[in-house]
Order: C-alpha cells, then structure tokens, then sequence
C-alpha cells in the first residue's frame, strides 16, 4: 500500500494559512505528499521548504484568476496537485490548507485504509469534522458546518474535485465511501480578525469577483458554538501559543435565523440526527 498526500497553496503567509502545520500533520501517514505552490508574493513557497522533509515534492503552479464562478478555481489547483500524485498510490490523502489530522487518529485512519485497499468498491474514506471558530476554544455546532467530507481518495484518473473543492466526482457522481472514526480539524475560521477579514476579502475574489471592505472581522454574528475541551493536534501546539487576540463567546446563546434551523438544531442535539443533511458522498 502506498499513500500520497496531496495539496495546494497560495500566498499561505499573507493570509495565515497553517498549511505547514496540516502537511506536517499527514506526513507520518504518508509515503509522498505532493505540494502545489501557486503564484505568490509572500513567501509561501520558502515556507513550505522549510518543513524539511524529503518526502515532499514541490511543483509550481498558476492560478486562473479568471475562473471565479463559485469558487471553481480552487476544484482546478486541486486537480493539478492530483494530477501529480504517483501512479503507484493506493490511497491519496487530500489536505487543504487551514485543516489538520491530529495524531491520536492515526491509527484510526491506517486501519481503514489498510482494510479498504484492496476492496475496489470503497473509492474514498469519509472523515469527520471539527470547526473551530473566532479562537482555539470554540467549535461551531450547527448546520451552518459541514460535519463530515472526504479526504482520502483512490488514485484514479476519473476521479476529479468537485464545485470549489469541497469534495470529489468519480465520473459526475458521487464517491462510494466508507466512514472513518477520525477528525479534521478545521482552522480557516480562527484568526486575528484584521487577518481574517483580509482572508474573506480574497475569498470574495475568488469566489464571485467582488471586492469587499476589510474591516476587522465580527465574530459574534454566528448562531451557535460550543467549548472545545478536547486537545489540539501536536503540531498546532506552536501556533495556538503565539495567538495574539481574545475571543469570548456566552455558548448558551443561541442565534437561529428561523423556527426551523433552530427545530433541526434541536433534533440533533436531541437525538443525534442531522435531518435532510446534504451529501456529498455515497455511504456504502
């Protein structure tokens, strides 16, 4: 069995992305793991040097600004970086930039792959989610989160990123996957809020185009969190050290736009179900 890590990145200091925390948090799964460093201006690319591992590949990368419609440009980068994973590889293990493993899944997750990997019906291994948001303390709750996403993938030359990377298509359709007890820790919503609106003033040009102002972001507008009490990957412990702001949130409160969203809310929390929850996988 061979794993390649994949990914892709740009301008990662300019808008504090721990992309070297998350290739540093896949390494040890990992044979290979292939970075695909797109244009930038600040340093990302002696950033990712700096990892010193020589299990990385680096390659080089433009990014079509032009592509803008809902994000699509981010499905292309990670079909590059795809592209670039050996021929060889069993499973290909995909990684964005603000989303890190922690290390008490791994063994978790080379069981499941180990078990899988010669059963060609299971294309993908689903994992679940961890959102933090405004600080390390926090995690978002509700459905405005994804709570489970694909990060493990075959290496096969019809499968492709889907819409602005958020998943995979194998032909057009949805992957059969099989779950995983292991968690992505997901870090884009958790910065000093002058950086963080700088982060969603990109976005906004990713995504549509549009420029927006860069005030300092408001992270008290979200509906629901919850104290986070478990611990950080390892390899976060160094960043999580040097956070330079405050954020405080009363997690009894409750902000639901709807009578619904706050009854599916309920139901959840309640009986652990998530009603009409949208897929982006098949179960099998």
């Amino acid at each position: 069995m061979k794993v390649t890590g994949f990914t892709f990145v740009r301008n990662a200091v300019k808008f504090d992305y721990p992309v070297a925390e998350a290739i540093r948090s896949i390494l040890p799964l990992c044979d290979e793991v292939v970075v695909s460093v797109g244009n930038s201006d600040d340093g990302t690319l002696e950033l990712i040097q700096s990892i010193g591992s020589d299990k990385i590949r680096i390659f080089h990368t433009t990014w079509d600004d032009s592509l803008k419609t809902g994000g699509r440009v981010l499905a292309v980068e990670t079909d590059k970086a795809y592209a670039h994973v050996s021929e060889d590889t069993t499973w290909a293990f995909y990684i964005q930039a603000d989303e890190v493993v922690h290390e008490d899944d791994y063994p978790a997750i080379r069981a499941a792959m180990e078990r899988y990997k010669d059963d060609a019906n299971v294309e993908g291994l689903l994992f679940n989610y961890r959102h933090f948001y405004g600080s390390y303390d926090y995690v978002g709750d509700s459905r405005t989160w994804y709570n489970r996403e694909i990060r493990i993938i075959r290496k096969d030359p019809r499968i492709h990123s889907y819409r602005d990377a958020q998943g995979f298509r194998l032909d057009g359709r949805k992957l059969r996957v099989k779950p995983v007890q292991a968690h992505i820790h997901h870090y884009g919503w958790v910065k000093n809020p002058a950086e963080q609106a700088l982060k969603l003033q990109n976005a906004a040009k990713i995504y549509n185009g549009s420029d927006v102002p860069a005030n300092d972001f408001d992270y008290s507008g979200i509906d629901s969190l919850q104290r986070f009490t478990g611990k950080h990957p390892v390899v976060m412990w160094g960043r999580i050290e040097k956070k330079n702001w405050q954020f405080e949130y009363d997690i009894s409160r409750k902000n639901f736009k709807g009578v619904k969203r706050k009854l599916l809310y309920w139901v959840e929390k309640r009986f652990g179900v998530r009603l009409f929850d949208y897929r982006n996988y098949k179960l099998i």
